[in-house]
């Protein structure tokens, strides 16, 4: 898919992934649409980053939780830029039991619903309401983000990472993945990347990692066989080529977490057996 002169929606941009990912696509020439909601500080170095890149792009204050200030947004894209080729579904809020503890506490009365409504509802209403766009512009793609919490759950070293609906949440996204590939096909296609521990999210530099001790970040990285966290960069990179080169690439799940899933055991050395020699 040749990106210069596409459009995207990028959410999260404000955020370090999303934001990596925006200024990768801005790179290849394509004008960015940056859904923004909380983080104020965040989004004014987002601003600042890509008006000093120089790169095209239009900040969206809305919450994407709700149907009609979605609905207000794509008016608003259509209105102006008469197209939409590229969605990156990067829109979601994780609790991590290590910061924000069970559920039941006072201060988490609102947190079950909130990693629901981010994680899954924001995703459903961005889709929904971006296809019709979408499929008047001509060949496209939707990348949904999600996380291996899907995979794991509240288990593990990532028990203090993964709370229990957005884990529930994001093992649902797969199955949107699977739909919207069916429903947008053949011009659009819609993949999924299934992201592992990433520095600026669920690794360095979030609130949780800097409250796990050392032996807790250890056995986190001694379940991730290349014993390390990934990098935004490698996020963008990734996302990159299921817009750009995956061309032969729907209802796709590329699981992104350095072999986290797979490190819980190791390969035995082969035993003698018991059949005796010839």
């Amino acid at each position: 898919m040749q990106l210069s002169g596409k459009i995207a929606l990028v959410p999260g941009a404000s955020r370090p992934v999303g934001r990596a990912i925006a200024q990768r696509l801005a790179r290849a020439g394509v004008l960015l649409i940056l859904p923004v909601f909380d983080w104020p500080e965040s989004i004014v170095e987002m601003e600042q980053e890509l008006n000093e890149s120089g790169h095209r792009y239009l900040s969206f204050p809305v919450d994407l939780r709700q149907q009609e200030q979605v609905q207000a947004m794509m008016a608003e894209v259509e209105q102006r830029f008469g197209a939409l080729h590229i969605l990156v579904n990067n829109i979601e809020r994780g609790g991590m039991p290590v910061v924000h503890g069970s559920y039941d506490h006072a201060h988490n009365h609102e947190q079950w619903q909130l990693e629901i409504d981010t994680t899954l509802t924001a995703k459903w209403l961005l889709f929904h309401h971006c296809l019709p766009l979408m499929r008047q512009s001509g060949p496209g793609a939707v990348v949904n983000i999600s996380s291996i919490a899907a995979i794991t759950g509240r288990s593990g070293p990532a028990s203090l990472l993964f709370h229990d609906a957005y884990s529930a949440a994001n093992r649902a996204v797969a199955s949107f993945t699977e739909t919207w590939a069916r429903e947008a096909a053949p011009a659009i296609r819609v993949n999924e990347l299934m992201l592992g521990l990433i520095q600026g999210r669920h690794g360095e530099g979030t609130r949780g990692w800097a409250a796990l001790s050392s032996e807790e970040r250890g056995a986190l990285l001694g379940h991730t066989l290349l014993q390390r966290t990934g990098t935004v960069e490698e996020v963008a990179d990734a996302v990159l080529f299921l817009i750009r080169d995956a061309e032969f690439m729907s209802g796709a799940i590329l699981r992104m977490d350095g072999g986290y899933c797979l490190g819980g055991d190791q390969v035995m050395n082969l035993p003698s057996g018991i059949l005796s020699s010839p």
